[in-house]
């Protein structure tokens, strides 16, 4: 089988998988994570399927956000969307590099590449006007205060205080043409690092950034479903969708139909921050193609290729 007639897959990680929470992750720790999430990629890859990775970022943009912080009285700080530019150059790194060494342990020649990609969202979309993304880490009150005056939204939660910025909702990869052409011809692509960069088209400007994140799990969606990809998975940390989530009843669902997802988000049962973007996303993509959509925990991920793991959503 060729490459251009070979399926598809998205496969979405998040960026807790290569930092988990509470462990203080140096470079040699999330090298170490990264190449044990893998395995289930590299087995794709193996049986001829053509890939492209999306990433999170959230702990690693919220170390660049604590750098800019204390180096602010040395150098400028930057700006957000560079910051998750600058993340996504440097997982993707890792990423290519581990996957690459994986396969060619495996004695596969496959190329992999990371590409910063633009993902493009409308300039009035109300998550801007309306910012809930927690994002960086605790700040004192008094440089809470100092970003206040400078025009950035701060939240106070548990008695700390926190950055908030928008996340306004992705409608086009600004790179997906080089992503099908790569992808159709067998390269491995990692791209939509951090949900991508978020920007929009100023009409003499051209494209220019917008100070916000894109939620990961929603960017690949749109990656797989303007792919028309065969497989849509996103490995996390839950193993599953669960129904009367955090009762006496919860249960894991092993599979689920799109109105059935539909109205357990609409129900609010989801988790707003955590599993209900995901199961957005997955409806968003089977509901646009013939494809499976795939939620599972990042161990289970070769289990979860094989439909003996995660959660199934259907047409």
């Amino acid at each position: 089988m060729s490459a251009a007639e070979a399926r598809t897959a998205v496969i979405a990680l998040g960026g807790n998988a290569l930092s988990p929470p509470g462990e203080r992750a140096t470079i040699a720790d999330q090298f170490r994570h990264t190449r044990k999430s893998l395995e289930p990629i590299v087995d794709l890859a193996l049986q001829g399927w053509n890939l492209c990775i999306v990433h999170g970022n959230g702990p690693q943009v919220g170390d660049e956000l604590t750098r800019n912080e204390l180096a602010r009285g040395e150098v400028e700080p930057l700006p957000l969307g560079v910051l998750v530019a600058s993340t996504a150059g440097w997982i993707g790194y890792m990423i290519q590099q581990s996957l690459e060494n994986a396969l060619q342990r495996a004695g596969s020649t496959r190329e992999v590449v990371t590409l910063i990609t633009q993902v493009q969202v409308r300039p009035d979309d109300p998550a801007m006007a309306d910012p809930t993304k927690l994002i960086g880490h605790d700040l004192t009150e008094g440089r809470a205060r100092s970003l206040e005056l400078k025009g950035h939204a701060v939240k106070e939660v548990d008695g700390a205080y926190r950055r908030i910025v928008g996340s306004p909702a992705p409608w086009m990869v600004h790179e997906l043409g080089v992503i099908k052409f790569l992808v159709d011809r067998g390269t491995i692509v990692i791209a939509c690092g951090g949900g991508g960069v978020p920007v929009f088209r100023d009409e003499e400007l051209g494209l220019e950034g917008v100070d916000a994140v894109v939620d990961k799990d929603l960017a690949a969606a749109v990656i797989a479903r303007d792919l028309g990809a065969d497989l849509f998975m996103i490995l996390t940390n839950v193993d599953a969708v669960y129904a009367d989530w955090g009762t006496d009843q919860q249960r894991a669902l092993t599979e689920l139909t799109v109105e059935e997802a539909e109205r357990l988000d609409a129900a609010g049962a989801l988790g707003e921050g955590s599993m209900a973007p995901k199961v957005r996303g997955a409806v968003d993509y089977v509901r646009h193609t013939s494809g499976r959509a795939i939620i599972a925990e990042l161990a289970q991920g070769r289990d979860a290729v094989r439909g003996t793991a995660g959660t199934t959503i259907l047409p």
